[in-house]
């Protein structure tokens, strides 16, 4: 038995889709129940998944009125009753075999939760759509992050897109961290691996993730990654990446650069470079992706937007920390 989790809202432009992947698994559908968790939708979702399950008895509705993400997943795993808990996300599609493909390589690997590979796709045909889905798939854009990037190998990671959990692994450590507004996977696979156990991703499984489709969606996505990922290091007890580092001494560097760069020439010189040597790598993976003119400057900026909203993010994060002030009273739910 398997519970698929999904918290949804305002989704009703892709959850027929997301719904539609779901029927179409080859799993038996009387051994999964699918617990939709809305946050008090205010345009067709509810109505959409209403329909959904009245045609089919394993679709549930469920309500989150406080419309916070872990909220609403620890609300559909405190009822759920499958032996496997499988994390969807609305934006996304799913191959036939998703689920009988994780619950698979979830019991052969003895892993306490496997994922996919994370295929970004643009929202709509357009060119800053496509440039921000080609900044979410480059090793520049993203790091080692092996499940935006890709790989040919199941390995052994820090974290996988949504992810399909054995039941037993929350009864050990907890639920997800409802303080927690963005990251939550995160720190709960950090959680995993701190008491000693397993994530792997399965490269054989791809996901198909629709990118947000617009600069300013991506800024203030990537800008609350940045925000929260201080206090998720802080409940670990240790960072989970290195990666994270990167935007925010980027951030540090152009902000403390500057004042510097005009006290001696040496500093000048260490500022002007590292711009460059900045812009000549947004420039090279933004060359390598697109030969239009006017797509590689999109994606040049995009890189520049979400580095700097993360480590403006991650910084700010840092000192609301140092002064214990509230990071979810800033974020957006």
């Amino acid at each position: 038995m398997i519970s698929i989790i999904c918290p949804i809202y305002n989704e009703e432009k892709c959850i027929a889709q997301c719904l539609d992947s779901i029927i179409r698994q080859d799993y038996p559908h009387d051994q999964m129940e699918v617990l939709m968790v809305d946050g008090m939708s205010t345009d067709r979702t509810r109505e959409i998944v209403q329909d959904y399950a009245e045609k089919y008895p394993f679709i549930f509705l469920l309500d989150n009125p406080k419309q916070i993400v872990p909220i609403g997943l620890n609300i559909a795993i405190r009822i759920a009753k499958g032996e496997v808990i499988i994390r969807m996300d609305a934006h996304a599609s799913y191959p036939d075999n998703y689920f009988s493909a994780l619950v698979e390589k979830l019991y052969a690997l003895n892993a306490d939760n496997v994922g996919g590979l994370c295929r970004t796709l643009p929202a709509k045909e357009t060119p800053v759509c496509e440039a921000i889905a080609a900044a979410l798939s480059s090793p520049f854009g993203m790091g080692d992050s092996h499940f935006r990037i890709g790989t040919n190998k199941e390995m052994q990671v820090d974290t996988v897109p949504f992810g399909c959990f054995r039941r037993e692994v929350f009864d050990r450590i907890g639920y997800f961290d409802e303080e927690l507004v963005r990251n939550q996977d995160d720190e709960f696979n950090g959680r995993i691996i701190k008491y000693g156990g397993r994530i792997y991703l399965i490269p054989s499984v791809v996901i198909d993730y629709y990118a947000r489709d617009t600069i300013g969606k991506v800024s203030t996505m990537f800008y609350q990654y940045g925000l929260f990922k201080p206090l998720v290091s802080k409940k670990l007890g240790n960072p989970t990446t290195a990666r994270q580092f990167f935007p925010f001494f980027f951030v540090l560097g152009l902000i403390v650069g500057l004042p510097l760069s005009f006290i001696h020439p040496i500093f000048c010189i260490v500022y002007i470079s590292v711009i460059l040597l900045y812009l000549f790598l947004a420039a090279y993976f933004s060359v390598k992706q697109f030969k239009n003119l006017k797509r590689i400057f999109l994606l040049m900026a995009t890189f520049v937007i979400i580095h700097a909203s993360y480590g403006w993010g991650y910084l700010r994060g840092l000192v609301k920390l140092m002064f214990n002030r509230s990071i979810t009273a800033e974020s957006n739910h």
